[in-house]
């Protein structure tokens, strides 16, 4: 049985879990994991259980790393991220993903203090928190669109866009399956043409 205490972070509680599933993500390729795994394993999350996702953005629901996450947790156990915003980049999703695990009698560990839904307290800051994660995400955004149009303009764009890796193109593949994005959208969440999404949805359904 878990024994909740009162945590110092306002509206907040820790808990003695019975097992921690930890959930790490970087947005690009480029990008290392290392440090969020170090920052799990500090809170105390064995390695076997942790969960990633490598070069996919958090503004989308669908990525394998997190549905195995998810389905990993069990009642009493406790979903741990070292920062809200590799869980979510909107607040919808980070809200839903709370709601989602409070009905499984999960609880959501924010690097280090765990998320209680029923202080409203905890529940103002966890929407700060989504709010601010959803505010970088359309930075990031408008940012890379300016920064494309300035070199566009400059002549510094040329030649094929990159292709996308094996995994990357089945998680495109996985999310075209959902029917919630068009194929436009799609092309610009992965940053290739339209007509490289056409190939890879052609080779999934050969």
């Amino acid at each position: 049985m878990r024994v909740p205490q009162k945590c110092p972070v306002m509206g907040y509680k820790r808990y003695s879990p019975e097992m921690l599933i930890g959930y790490a993500r970087v947005s690009t390729s480029g990008q290392d994991l290392a440090a969020q795994r170090d920052g799990l394993a500090a809170l105390g999350v064995d390695d076997q259980h942790v969960h990633v996702d490598h070069g996919l953005s958090g503004t989308t629901r669908a990525r394998p790393g997190l549905r195995e996450a998810l389905a990993a947790c069990r009642a009493g156990d406790v979903l741990v991220v070292t920062k809200l915003d590799r869980l979510a980049r909107s607040l919808r999703d980070a809200t839903d993903i709370a709601d989602e695990l409070t009905k499984k009698g999960v609880a959501l560990n924010l690097g280090g203090a765990v998320y209680d839904p029923t202080d409203p307290v905890g529940r103002l800051l966890f929407n700060v928190l989504g709010m601010v994660a959803e505010f970088e995400a359309d930075l990031i955004r408008a940012r890379t669109r300016e920064g494309m149009a300035i070199a566009k303009a400059a002549g510094k764009l040329r030649g094929r866009k990159p292709k996308l890796t094996p995994s990357q193109e089945k998680h495109l593949v996985q999310l075209h399956r959902t029917g919630e994005h068009t194929t436009s959208e799609i092309a610009e969440l992965f940053g290739v043409a339209r007509s490289t999404v056409y190939r890879a949805i052609q080779r999934a359904t050969a």
